[in-house]
């Protein structure tokens, strides 16, 4: 089968995590020129953040495998910019996470930032998430990602897509064999998802915190992210660069036609 470029790996749940080993063995199956550029420590939630106001550090792990003390657009910045500058990936993957990337988690994500530093550069990104059960971090179903990824990263790279956008993968908490299909979807909604503030207490007497979200049942529309990953079938979701409602444009353009600025007459 024929092999794809080179590929640029990275992720947000550090250079230790075990998606991250799953992601190495998928595009092992891809490409023979595989790179890695991956967090030091979890950066989960980091969504597009970079780091300007302290330095960055950085350590070869192995052969073409680095860690970066910094977030997921760091290591894209630094994979491109400095550690493989002779040539540009071909394609970036990041993950894979563990837990999905759906509906509003995309803002903040690390592992969607990663894609998203990728397509900013124009390199094509996608991004791959395994969905699993909250709670039951042990039993996430690594094998899914792993057995279908290969080929829907072939059959995307052979559709092709637009350089403004970027690829987010979900993968259902099933085995591979009882995933029941690929569906293209859109980006969903949550029914329920409320920031949770877990107020504690230490040792010494100070107030901390957790944040956190308490997920309730969800019921999504057909075509969502979330709708296709709970019937056990793998979510595939364009992302837009461009974050503009046109229609809103449209609307507020015809409204401030006749916009008078104070002290105008």
């Amino acid at each position: 089968m024929t092999k794809l470029g080179r590929i640029l790996i990275s992720n947000d749940d550090g250079i230790h995590a075990p998606g991250l080993s799953a992601m190495e063995r998928i595009a092992a199956q891809l490409s023979d020129d595989v790179w890695v550029v991956a967090p030091e420590t979890e950066q989960s939630g980091a969504s597009h953040s970079l780091t300007l106001h302290d330095p960055l550090r950085m350590r070869q792990v192995s052969d073409r495998k680095f860690a970066v003390k910094g977030t997921p657009s760091d290591c894209i910045m630094m994979a491109v910019k400095h550690v493989i500058p002779d040539r540009m990936p071909d394609l970036i993957l990041s993950g894979v996470n563990r837990g999905g990337n759906l509906a509003e988690d995309v803002t903040y994500s690390g592992t969607i930032a990663a894609a998203m530093e990728g397509t900013i550069l124009e390199i094509p990104s996608i991004a791959m998430s395994q969905v699993y059960r909250y709670g039951n971090r042990a039993g996430v179903q690594w094998s899914c990602a792993e057995h279908h990824a290969p080929s829907i990263v072939r059959q995307l790279c052979a559709a092709g897509w637009s350089s403004d956008v970027l690829m987010n993968i979900n993968f259902p908490d099933v085995p591979h064999a009882k995933v029941e299909g690929v569906e293209i979807t859109v980006q969903g909604r949550r029914d329920q998802s409320n920031t949770v503030i877990d107020a504690r207490v230490d040792s010494r007497g100070n107030d901390y915190f957790w944040l956190g979200l308490e997920r309730g049942a969800s019921n999504p529309p057909q075509g969502t992210d979330l709708h296709a990953v709970y019937g056990h079938r793998i979510s595939v979701t364009p992302l837009h660069l461009d974050l503009t409602h046109h229609q809103s444009q449209a609307d507020l353009r015809d409204a401030f036609q006749t916009f008078v600025m104070d002290g105008e007459t």
